[in-house]
């Protein structure tokens, strides 16, 4: 029988393969990845065709404190504001193997208050 762990862990690569196929991120339209652990929050922006990062946010920059929901809605605000200042619009957002729902949903709203359609 196998690990429970392997099978997991072959669950969410299969489930993160699956969603980045989909998409491209190009340097006016950057797709924006999604890492989360159970403390921090972090996304950055990637130009897939020259394999390039253009901006980056996580929680770690803030130093506050606040309930992580609350953090991760300001972290997007903050990569809204990074875009903001490179003159990029729209974004794909890329959120993995996550469900859209908690911390990635709030950093998805704050990226879209931050003015970045998706």
């Amino acid at each position: 029988m196998k690990d429970a762990n392997k099978i997991k862990s072959a669950k969410i690569l299969r489930r993160r393969i699956r969603t980045r196929a989909k998409m491209e991120g190009t340097s006016l339209k950057p797709r924006l990845s999604v890492f989360r652990s159970l403390l921090h929050i972090y996304v950055q922006a990637i130009d897939d065709v020259k394999s390039v990062t253009l901006a980056t946010a996580s929680d770690k920059e803030l130093k506050i404190k606040a309930k992580r929901i609350e953090i991760a809605a300001q972290v997007g605000e903050l990569m809204g504001k990074r875009l903001a200042e490179k003159n990029i619009k729209e974004a794909v957002f890329d959120k993995g193997a996550y469900k859209y729902h908690g911390r990635v949903q709030a950093l998805a709203d704050g990226i879209r208050k931050g003015g970045i359609k998706f």
